[in-house]
């Protein structure tokens, strides 16, 4: 060979050398290439890092996997989680038997290691770690590139996008995540999440070996017990699957936006909550977690019952139909745990009995259930019936209108009730009670007409109150007393319905009593509405009604009681908006926003508002936002969109044109509301006095020009100061604007703007907003209609064409 060449080829043979090396030391660890304390493995793509870590205040060293290009950091998976290094000596690399090992600089013996099998071979550099772009560390042979072990098979605390949980039926290995004990300490903590293959198998948060909630089981499209999954919001950007077969039963969720993959994270905490996590606008937002109330925890009311968080000030346990308590006396004292038993001298056995639905639940705990996907529900019901060891049925699979067949043959454990998701389950009864039982659909049904106020005084309950079978009813006596007889001092404020008391119950509960005026014609027909409507409804963003008080000429609804006032009194205040930084304000923000979201789409019924405004949302202890107010609310049925009404009602400056001008409302009608009152928090002006010495009319107007002219900035409200974020702030003025455009076809949802509120996806350019209110600027309070008013703001409850 001409030695010219020979020269030349060697040359080329040591760049490509050296060009591997460094390709490969940026995501890889060879036999030659270890790493050590102080250096880092970067993915391909740049989307997590690998290396030696400290997490908070602990001084000890572990090997993790963490988010590379997030500043905030999140480690992902931790190596030596039990077995810290006390000091920076650490080193990871490939041993002689193919194994990635962590020891230290003068100690082979390793920390900690993948500890596979030899890879029968005296060659040890056929082996290589590499860190993957979807944060999966894989030790592979290299000249074939099998995988030979991945972090993905060893969870820690974090769920990623593309890992699975649970079993593999051909190796045996099952996967989990546990916790940190702290968040000082990976060590492996108290809770753990995983898939009990008993049965038919369901997923669980484990507190050590006990139980503690039971996420369910897979009904072809979401977890029983985590109703979430079907929103539109969730399902936006996550694509769950769940596998049962011959190879395996696992889990897992990919990503339906390739860009977003590594901002979407599970979470399974140190306090025992498990929950999902989306990045953005430069931190962690937990966009939904598990258990959040007692409904929530495992066994909380004993077999054979119900928990229902949704009674208000009840007991939240039931029987269910045909049973009742173990221990009456347990249940007198609100102590559920011992559940309940077939009442007694009742056959459900071939003696006429039969099944009665019980809507919207997590279905029981399936570890004793047996299923028969062949099935349809007819046919199960009929397979049930046959067999008097049955219990209660569903469908096994709801993704294609109901397929297979889930059966009980025991006691009934762990069921819950949601608002408006969850399944059907048909529990068996005797034939006095399929006979006397009603559909529990007929709150549904029933819930678009108002009640008879009289219905509500029926029964004496607990405490002195009377209650139906959903409502509590207060005696005037106790009300009396809690307001020392709606007294001056406990006099909370004024409206066109009444007026407002703080009052103290017997047994230490502050309330507010919403009194209603004894010549308001109105007022009734809004208090009934209002009874109908947030009796069912539980969100920590809405106001929680304990229950009414109707004796007489005496008509009052009895809320808790939320000792910071409402919000207006905060932003348009000239000492009180600078308690209110940037944080606290994007909290309230998104706090109203998914208490919106919540009425138009989560609740049972779908509920348009229609006075959203800041004097109707109250702060409570944290200045957590609560909506309140929804005496003009009203019901849309599911297939909805939008109706009419020659009766206006709502608040000048929050009214959307459509509905102020052709009396059409919607839930775009609360979303133009919510702009307006987004736009006054920012700025902490009032959209319904505004006044400006330029050419600008109102509020949204000034902001529009100011938007149009790139200056948006400028209308934020000084008291902020300089330290707000100033790309988050202009954000929020955007998608201010893109909710109060002028055609209600423009606006977004209210699940668009929760998402637009935690995310950093590109919106839309706005459209020239709606002009319809027009103020004049003068030094006196603005004119108001007497009789319908809230105080300082202008509420009109009837227009009439000319």
């Amino acid at each position: 060979m001409n030695p010219a060449k020979s020269l030349l080829k060697s040359v080329l043979i040591l760049l490509l050398s050296l060009l591997f090396r460094i390709c490969v030391s940026l995501d890889t660890i060879t036999p030659d290439k270890p790493i050590k304390d102080g250096e880092t493995l970067v993915s391909n793509q740049k989307t997590f890092a690998l290396g030696f870590f400290s997490p908070g205040n602990s001084n000890y060293r572990y090997v993790g996997i963490w988010y590379y290009q997030i500043t905030e950091q999140t480690v992902v998976w931790v190596a030596n989680r039990d077995n810290p290094l006390n000091d920076s000596s650490g080193i990871l690399s490939i041993n002689s038997q193919g194994n990635l090992v962590l020891h230290t600089q003068n100690q082979t013996l390793p920390i900690w290691s993948t500890n596979i099998a030899s890879i029968s071979s005296t060659n040890y550099s056929i082996s290589m770690a590499q860190l993957l772009d979807v944060g999966n560390l894989v030790l592979v042979q290299q000249h074939n590139q099998r995988v030979l072990w991945q972090s993905f098979d060893y969870p820690t605390n974090i769920f990623l996008p593309f890992m699975k949980v649970g079993l593999d039926r051909q190796t045996g290995l099952s996967r989990y995540l546990t916790s940190w004990e702290s968040k000082d300490d990976p060590k492996t903590g108290k809770y753990s999440y995983k898939i009990d293959t008993i049965g038919y198998p369901q997923l669980f948060l484990y507190k050590g070996q006990t139980p503690l909630w039971r996420a369910g089981s897979w009904s072809g499209q979401v977890l029983t017990g985590v109703p979430e999954m079907k929103s539109k919001l969730y399902n936006s950007d996550v694509n769950v699957s769940f596998v049962n077969n011959e190879d395996g039963i696992t889990i897992m969720y990919g990503i339906t936006e390739p860009d977003v993959y590594s901002k979407i994270m599970f979470v399974l905490g140190e306090s025992g909550t498990f929950g999902r996590y989306t990045w953005g606008d430069g931190k962690w937002v937990r966009f939904w977690f598990d258990p959040q109330e007692s409904c929530d925890i495992y066994l909380n009311c004993g077999p054979n019952s119900y928990c229902d968080p949704y009674k208000g000030d009840e007991f939240d346990c039931t029987c269910l139909p045909g049973f009742e308590p173990k221990s009456p006396l347990d249940w007198s004292i609100r102590d559920g745990s011992s559940g309940c038993v077939r009442k007694q001298r009742v056959s459900t056995c071939k003696s006429g009995e039969g099944f009665v639905k019980l809507a919207s639940v997590k279905v029981p705990d399936t570890s004793i259930a047996h299923v028969d996907m062949s099935l349809s529900l007819k046919q199960c019901e009929q397979e049930c019936l046959r067999n008097c060891s049955c219990t209660a049925y569903t469908s096994a699979d709801e993704s294609e209108e109901g397929i297979g067949c889930l059966t009980w043959h025991g006691d009934l454990v762990d069921i819950r009730t949601f608002t408006n998701e969850g399944q059907d389950l048909y529990i068996r009864v005797d034939s006095i009670v399929l006979g006397k039982r009603q559909s529990t659909d007929s709150y549904e049904s029933s819930a678009y007409s108002l009640p008879n106020l009289e219905d509500f005084t029926s029964r004496r309950g607990l405490d002195g109150t009377r209650r139906d079978s959903n409502f509590p009813v207060f005696d005037l006596k106790n009300i009396i007393a809690a307001t020392n007889n709606f007294s001056v001092a406990n006099l909370l404020g004024k409206g066109g319905f009444g007026s407002v008391y703080k009052g103290l119950l017997q047994n230490g509960m502050e309330i507010a009593v919403k009194r209603l005026s004894k010549n308001s014609r109105k007022g009734i027909e809004q208090f009934k509405n209002e009874v109908v409507l947030i009796a069912k409804l539980q969100h920590r963003n809405l106001v929680r009604i304990l229950g009414c008080c109707v004796q007489g000429e005496e008509k009052m609804l009895i809320y808790e009681y939320l000792p910071n006032d409402s919000l207006d009194s905060y932003i348009f205040d000239g000492t009180k908006r600078s308690w209110l930084d940037w944080g606290k304000r994007i909290e309230i923000i998104c706090g109203i926003a998914r208490g919106i979201l919540y009425l138009h789409q989560d609740s049972r019924l779908r509920i348009i508002h229609r006075d959203l405004k800041a004097s109707n949302v109250l702060l409570d202890t944290t200045l957590n936002p609560k909506i309140s107010d929804f005496g003009m609310a009203r019901i849309f049925r599911g297939d909805q969109i939008e109706a009419n009404t020659n009766c206006v009602v709502g608040t000048f400056g929050y009214m959307s044109p459509e509905y102020a001008m052709q009396g059409l409302f919607s839930i775009k009608s609360d979303v133009f509301s919510f702009g307006v009152l987004l736009l006054e928090i920012i700025t902490g002006e009032r959209n319904t006095n505004y006044c400006h010495n330029g050419p600008s009319s109102n509020l949204i107007e000034h902001i529009w020009d100011h938007w149009k002219e790139g200056k948006a900035m400028e209308v934020v409200d000084p008291s902020l100061g300089e330290t707000y974020p100033a790309d988050e702030v202009s954000r929020c003025i955007h998608i201010g604007l893109l909710c109060v455009q002028e055609h209600a076809t423009d606006r977004p949802t209210m699940s668009t703007v929760v998402f637009m509120l935690s995310n950093d996806t590109p919106l839309p350019s706005p459209k020239q907003p709606a002009f319809i209110f027009k103020s004049t600027c003068n030094t006196k309070d603005q004119t108001t209609i007497e009789g319908a008013n809230s105080i300082n703001e202008i509420t009109i409850t009837k227009i009439d064409g000319r």
